[in-house]
C-alpha cells in the first residue's frame, strides 16, 4: 500500500469517527487522508480532488445524516467533471430512532468500525480490478 491508501471527508461527529477510524486501520498498515471540509458551500474542490488523485482517485464521504442533499451529494456535485475519481457515500439510509449516540452511530453505519469496514472493502475492490 502507499502511504494512503485512500481520502475521507467527513464533518462533525463522523469525522472523529473517521479519526478513530485511522487508528483502526493503522494497525492494519492502511493510511487514509481525512478531510475536514469546514463548510459545504463554498467546498474547497480542488484541494478534495488533489488528495483523492493522490490516493489512486478513491473518496468516501462519510455524514451523520441522510445521504441525499448532504456531503456526499456536495463533493459528487463539485467533483462529477473530474475524471478517475470514484466517491463512494456513507450515511444514514432509514429513519433514525432514539438512543444513545455510539449505539446510533453503530446502528446506522457510521461508526469507527463501519467506516474502517468500508475502507478495506473499497481498497480490495480497487485491487481486485487491478489484477484483471
Amino acid at each position: 500500500m502507499s502511504s494512503s491508501d485512500l481520502t475521507v471527508v467527513a464533518a462533525g461527529v463522523t469525522l472523529h469517527e473517521t479519526i478513530a477510524a485511522a487508528e483502526i486501520l493503522a494497525r492494519d498498515g492502511i493510511a487514509i487522508r481525512i478531510i475536514d471540509p469546514f463548510t459545504v458551500k463554498p467546498l474547497d474542490r480542488k484541494l478534495i480532488a488533489d488528495n483523492a488523485r493522490q490516493t489512486h482517485g478513491r473518496i468516501l464521504v462519510v455524514e451523520d445524516h441522510y445521504i441525499e442533499g448532504g456531503l456526499g451529494d456536495a463533493v459528487a456535485g463539485e467533483l462529477a467533471e473530474e475524471p478517475g475519481l470514484s466517491i463512494v457515500k456513507m450515511g444514514i439510509t432509514e429513519i433514525p430512532h432514539s438512543g444513545e449516540p455510539e449505539e446510533l452511530l453503530d446502528r446506522y453505519g457510521v461508526s469507527a468500525r463501519h467506516i474502517a469496514e468500508r475502507v478495506r472493502r473499497m481498497i480490495a475492490a480497487q485491487i481486485g480490478r487491478a489484477h484483471v
